[in-house]
């Protein structure tokens, strides 16, 4: 294959399907797809990493933290996988995607796993996502809402095989307030997900994709165009 010829099928790889659009996401080889699945996987942890424990044992010392964030390349290649492992047409691979795109205009699959202690994720977490911020202390956006029956929306389940050691969690963020101001301003390079828990924090950061930018910077909605 000329150098010129492969450059082609690479850009024509890589350039994700939008919904009502470009479909070359159909054609990603399953090591591909994969990758892409997992280039918008982080992880982190809540709490100090020297915390001991203390006299309350029913809470964990600090928690690992993984978080997908369930972007427009991501949720296509999870169908795509799915696609390739049962053989579903092109039609029902469309419709896996067209699925998770009414969760809400961003979902991120948080993972949770608490370290001893109670062994337990308290009820009340809080996960919030905005622009990234310098101050570790400091967490801007909105939070988000958990919505555990997005768990049987296939397109979110994420590409990595599944730790049991970890909680999971799907989280929906706008990406606009109100009154539809962005929640990611156009010169954000970054974008962070706080994750805090009792009086522990901690964060994940991504640099911003395209593809979110291009939502976020639609007035009134989270689709991408």
């Amino acid at each position: 294959m000329s150098a010129a010829l492969a450059l082609a099928v690479l850009l024509a790889a890589t350039a994700p399907g939008t919904a009502g659009g470009d479909d070359a996401w159909l054609g990603w080889d399953a090591k591909f797809a994969r990758s892409q699945g997992l280039a918008m996987r982080a992880t982190g942890r809540v709490g100090g990493y020297w915390d001991g424990r203390s006299v309350h044992t029913e809470h964990a010392y600090n928690y690992k933290l993984r978080a997908t964030w369930l972007t427009p390349e991501v949720i296509r290649a999870t169908a795509r996988l799915d696609q390739l492992a049962e053989g579903l047409s092109d039609k029902a691979t469309r419709e896996l995607v067209a699925e998770a795109e009414k969760a809400g205009d961003t979902v991120l699959l948080v993972e949770i796993d608490p370290r001893e202690g109670s062994g337990v994720v308290p009820l009340d977490w809080v996960a919030m996502l905005g622009p990234r911020t310098d101050d570790k202390n400091q967490a801007m956006g909105v939070n988000g809402t958990i919505v555990p029956g997005l768990r049987d929306v296939r397109a979110l389940a994420g590409v990595a095989q599944r730790d049991y050691d970890y909680e999971r969690f799907w989280v929906v963020f706008p990406l606009h307030d109100d009154e539809g101001h962005a929640l990611l301003p156009a010169d954000s390079a970054e974008a962070q997900l706080s994750v805090r828990i009792r009086d522990k924090q901690g964060h994940v950061t991504w640099p911003v994709p395209e593809s979110i930018r291009r939502a976020a910077a639609k007035p009134g909605g989270g689709e991408v165009p």
